[in-house]
């Protein structure tokens, strides 16, 4: 392939990457607001629970991903890449847009959150064509010798449109207030992507055709079915399944939990202020869209495969060490408490459901589900011991009968739940443990430090990714073969997974057993990679 001007192959990159950090926006304002959206989405729902069913929600914008992958590749395989990716980012800002537009639950009721749910799903559909196209239209203009370098761009976008969207709400939340900004003021952050659409729309309009599909066109060799070629070919079908479980299932769990489920914890489990998990959450963004471009220009030296190998293994080590230590740094006291006061729950095990309820419908209305709820809301640690009847918790020598809700409605069921959770705070607080992190003990640098190791193992694996992929797949497929494992892996191992961690977390009333959920996925794909994936470091693209 003829080697591009620097000039113009630097107008390509940046079009393409900076559309990708607008879409990337557009969906990651959704996560960092999660907290203030299920208190205006969910309101009918206990605090866990509505904010479980938020990271549902959450999902299932990334659920509905490789639906999108599936009809954007198709025709970015059969008509020309400039024409799928410009297609997604005009859905996904209007879908964005709207979103800051619907009324709350306190307006319309359950229509809320379905209008909720809806626009995530139009979210994930857009964005499933999105990182398939640039990535392919950044590698198929780059020369062989820098495609992990130019292709690290396009990934370096995601951490541009994380801080883009963490930069937006800190200012916004600042400026208005706490109660302002979970009234109305967060609105804002999805309103402003109406700027980012035009500009993007813009960018895009004035790219041309990669040279690859333009070379394929004039042979006579664009795909005519893509999808087919895909999925009924042996081979193709191979490493389609390679990238899935060897790569992308990996990929997708360590990068979610150094971004999101690290900020969840932060929040919900350690109970940091808002304004510092957004703090260290944007300040660890800005560090890695460093790093991003670093591991994509090393694997131009040393191979795309020893450095997803190495983002693997860190986070395999990383994983429980990291938060534990995590807790110490954010809410010193929380750690204290948790190996210093003993808790014991007293309950029938027929009486106790396992309780991951990822769709927010179950009650949960025994009297061991309404104790092992308020204990895991408060991040305690405890010990089940089995006794028929009630539910009771024993803190020390204070005993604290568990309610039993069956027959209430959900009103009343929320009621007694917040009751029960109201009384559960007084005896905990009295025995030590603390009701939220205090700022002053907050050890923000060394939280950042801490978030930063688990960042780093996911640019370590996100980096040389897009050269990786193109690499790996014939041209006249790239694009569906490319998208569909990227969003099947990113959308339903790593999307899951903040729901998943959490409602194990619920379940078990262990802050880090959620963490098992990673690590069993990151160590299958660890294994794969070593014995089946290729190098792809040089290949030729445009056969």
């Amino acid at each position: 392939m003829t080697e591009r001007p620097a000039a113009d192959l630097r107008r390509v990159i940046a079009a393409a990457a900076a559309g990708t950090a607008f879409e990337w926006y557009d969906f990651f304002i959704f996560g960092a607001m999660a907290s203030v959206l299920a208190a205006n989405f969910f309101a009918a729902l206990p605090e866990n629970q509505a904010f479980v069913m938020t990271l549902a929600t959450f999902a299932a914008g990334f659920i509905a991903r490789p639906f999108g992958a599936l009809v954007f590749g198709r025709i970015g395989d059969a008509r020309g890449r400039k024409g799928a990716f410009l297609y997604t980012i005009v859905i996904m800002g209007v879908a964005t847009f709207a979103t800051g537009l619907l009324p709350t639950y306190a307006d319309v009721g359950l229509a809320a959150p379905v209008g909720l749910v809806l626009l995530r799903i139009v979210q994930g559909f857009a964005l499933g064509g999105e990182y398939g196209g640039a990535a392919i239209f950044v590698a198929e203009h780059s020369a062989p010798h820098r495609r992990g370098r130019d292709t690290g761009w396009i990934q370096t976008s995601a951490a541009l449109g994380l801080i883009m969207a963490l930069s937006v709400i800190l200012i916004v939340r600042n400026i208005l207030g706490e109660d302002a900004f979970s009234a109305w003021g967060w609105r804002i952050p999805f309103l402003l992507s109406a700027v980012l659409i035009a500009i993007s729309i813009w960018i895009r309009l004035s790219l041309h055709e990669s040279p690859v599909f333009q070379q394929m066109r004039a042979e006579g060799r664009v795909g005519t079915a893509p999808l087919r070629q895909t999925f009924l070919n042996r081979r193709n079908l191979g490493l389609v399944i390679l990238a899935l479980f060897g790569v992308m299932m990996a990929q997708s769990v360590v990068y979610y939990t150094g971004y999101f489920y690290a900020q969840y914890f932060l929040e919900r489990v350690l109970r940091v202020s808002g304004p510092t998990v957004t703090a260290i959450m944007l300040t660890v963004s800005v560090i890695s869209a460093f790093l991003y471009v670093a591991f994509a220009w090393l694997s131009d030296h040393v191979g795309r495969k020893p450095l997803m190998l190495f983002g693997m293994a860190l986070a395999l080590i990383a994983y429980f060490p990291g938060f534990q230590a995590l807790t110490q740094a954010a809410n010193p006291r929380l750690a204290e408490a948790r190996g210093s006061v003993a808790v014991t729950l007293y309950a029938d095990p027929a009486e106790c459901a396992l309780q991951l309820d990822i769709l927010g419908a179950a009650r949960f209305a025994s009297s061991c589900d309404i104790a092992r709820a308020a204990l895991a809301a408060h991040a305690v640690r405890f010990e089940t011991q089995p006794r028929a009847g009630r539910a009771a918790i024993h803190i020390g020598d204070v005993a604290l009968a568990a309610p039993d809700a069956h027959g209430l409605s959900t009103t009343a069921l929320r009621t007694t739940q917040d009751d029960f959770r109201t009384r559960l705070r007084a005896a905990l607080r009295t025995a030590g443990y603390p009701d939220g992190a205090a700022q002053a003990e907050v050890n923000v640098p060394l939280a950042i430090a801490i978030v930063t190791l688990f960042i780093v193992a996911a640019t370590a694996m996100y980096g040389p990714l897009a050269a990786f992929l193109v690499e790996l797949f014939p041209a006249q497929i790239r694009y569906t073969a490319l998208s569909f494992p990227y969003h099947v892996g990113s959308g339903w191992f790593g999307g899951l997974m903040p729901a998943i961690a959490f409602a194990i977390m619920t379940a078990t009333g262990n802050i880090y057993a959620g963490l098992w959920y990673p690590f069993t996925i990151t160590a299958i794909a660890f294994v794969i990679m070593i014995v089946l994936a290729p190098e792809t470091r040089g290949r030729p693209i445009d056969a």
